[in-house]
C-alpha cells in the first residue's frame, strides 16, 4: 500500500517509520526542510527505552514528488488541517482514503469540506512521541489505535488499512461510532494538556497536588456535561480514566506542553476551546475550560 503521512512531526514520523519498516511504500511530507533532509541523508533516528535505531524512509517537502496515494494520514496540528486536507485531496484522487489521527475536535469536519465523507477515516491513537531534533524522535509510549469511517458506514478499504496497521505492529481496531471514541480522547486532553502547558509540569505531576487534580477534574466534568448534552456516549468513570492516563504517561510532556516549550502555536482551540465553542451553542457554562483556553491563548500570543 502506498501511504503518505502529511505532517512529519514526532507522531507522523513515528507512524511513517513503523509502516515503512513493515514493508509499506511510505512517504513523509513536511515543510520543515532540515528535518526532511536529515531523514533522507541518514534515516529517521528513533529512541526507545534508551536505545536508538535508524529507519530508512522517504521524506519530501515537494508534494509533486509523491504521486497518487492509497492512504493519506494527516498528522499536522489542527491549525494546519485546512492546508493538509487540500494536499490529501490531490494525492488520493477519487479512490484513496484519508485518515486523521489528530488531537482535538473538528478535524474530520474540516477535511469533510474538501474530501468525500465516504473516504474519510477518523480515529485516535495512544502512541506517544517527542521530537528531539531534525531526523530524530523519541518513541514515548505505545497503546491501542481505534479508527472508523466518518460516515459510520464501514467499507472494505478500512479493513485493509486496519490489517496493514496490525501487520506493522500498530494494534488497531475498527468501530462504528468513531465520534464517541474521538470524544473520549478529547476528554483526556481536556484534563491534561492545557494545565501542563501553563504550569510547565509533566503529565503525572497533575496528580501530585490536590488543587491541580481538582482543576483537571473540573475541566473534564464540564466537558462531560457538553458531551452528554450532544447525546454522545461517555463513560461514568471518565475522570478516573483521565487520571489513569496521566499516571501511565507520568514522565511525558503533553503535546501542548511541548508546543509551549518551543513557542509554537498550540491546539487549544481544538481541545478546551472546542468545549467552550460547543457549550456556547448549547447554552451551557464552562468557566474552567473558558479560563484555561483564555490563558493558553494569552500565553501563545505573547511568546518572545
Amino acid at each position: 500500500m502506498k501511504i503518505t503521512v502529511i505532517g512529519a512531526g514526532a507522531m507522523g514520523s513515528l507512524f511513517g517509520a513503523i509502516l515503512a519498516e513493515s514493508g509499506e511504500d511510505v512517504r513523509l511530507y513536511d515543510i520543515w526542510e532540515e528535518h526532511v533532509k536529515a531523514i533522507n541523508e541518514k534515516g529517521l533516528d528513533i529512541e526507545l527505552n534508551g536505545k536508538t535505531r535508524s529507519v530508512s524512509v522517504n521524506a519530501t517537502s515537494d508534494k509533486r514528488q509523491i504521486g497518487k496515494t492509497d492512504l493519506a494520514i494527516i498528522f499536522v496540528k489542527s491549525t494546519q488541517t485546512v492546508d493538509a486536507a487540500r494536499i490529501a485531496s490531490e494525492l488520493v484522487g477519487n479512490s484513496g482514503f484519508v485518515l486523521t489521527l489528530q488531537n482535538g475536535m473538528g478535524n474530520a469536519d474540516i477535511i469533510d469540506e474538501v474530501i468525500d465523507p465516504g473516504r474519510i477515516i477518523a480515529g485516535t491513537t495512544s502512541y506517544g512521541a517527542t521530537m528531539l531534533g531534525p531526523g530524530s524522535i523519541r518513541h514515548a509510549g505505545t497503546g491501542p489505535t481505534v479508527i472508523g469511517m466518518w460516515t459510520g458506514i464501514q467499507k472494505t478499504g478500512i479493513a485493509k488499512i486496519t490489517d496493514v496497521f496490525n501487520k506493522a505492529g500498530i494494534v488497531t481496531e475498527t468501530v462504528d461510532d468513531v465520534r464517541s471514541v474521538i470524544w473520549g480522547k478529547l476528554l483526556v486532553n481536556v484534563g491534561i494538556n492545557a494545565i501542563t502547558a501553563l504550569t510547565g509540569i509533566k503529565n503525572g505531576r497533575i496528580l501530585d497536588l490536590a488543587a491541580t487534580k481538582a482543576l483537571s477534574c473540573a475541566a473534564v466534568e464540564e466537558a462531560l456535561e457538553v458531551a452528554r448534552a450532544q447525546g454522545v456516549k461517555v463513560s461514568d468513570n471518565t475522570v478516573e480514566h483521565v487520571f489513569q492516563v496521566a499516571e501511565a504517561t507520568r514522565n511525558n510532556r503533553s503535546s501542548m506542553g511541548q508546543d509551549v516549550d518551543n513557542k509554537r502555536q498550540t491546539e487549544i482551540s481544538a481541545i478546551n476551546g472546542a468545549i467552550v465553542k460547543e457549550a456556547q451553542k448549547l447554552g451551557v457554562t464552562v468557566p474552567v475550560n473558558q479560563t484555561l483556553t483564555a490563558l493558553v491563548e494569552t500565553l501563545q500570543a505573547h511568546y518572545e
